[in-house]
């Protein structure tokens, strides 16, 4: 069993140290970071990607594309008609990955955070919506 989802406060979009400059296009921006109970490749970021855009109901433009750096791990990104996500997973120092998805079209976070959390079976999981 792991720890339920965790999401810190939401940060308001234009306040006075950021300045929201086009008021009238809406984005969402969330951030994910947890530990999978086990190593993530290639073929397992596709397969989430393309999850998780279904359950953000998403268009994707292009099939998700990843790249393996020897120093750095794995890395994936998907485009989608209302922005993407990029994902990134590391095997060394330790196992864990992070997951920054843009839209400029709304979708639920709790069902983003859920979906990971169950697709990795995340042992813990942290969240940053902004």
């Amino acid at each position: 069993m792991h720890d339920a989802p965790f999401i810190a406060s939401k940060s308001p979009l234009g306040d006075a140290n950021f300045p929201d400059l086009a008021p009238d296009i809406l984005r969402q921006r969330l951030v994910i970071e947890g530990i999978p109970s086990g190593p993530i490749d290639d073929a397992a970021i596709v397969s989430y990607l393309n999850g998780l855009s279904d359950c953000c109901g998403m268009v994707a433009l292009l099939e998700p594309v990843t790249h393996r750096s020897p120093q750095f791990g794995w890395a994936g990104w998907i485009h989608w008609e209302t922005s993407g996500a990029h994902f990134y997973a590391w095997d060394s120092p330790r196992m864990f990955f992070s997951v920054d998805i843009y839209t400029c079209k709304a979708f639920d976070p709790v069902d983003a955070l859920t979906f990971t959390s169950e697709f990795f079976r995340a042992s813990q999981l942290v969240a940053k919506e902004f």
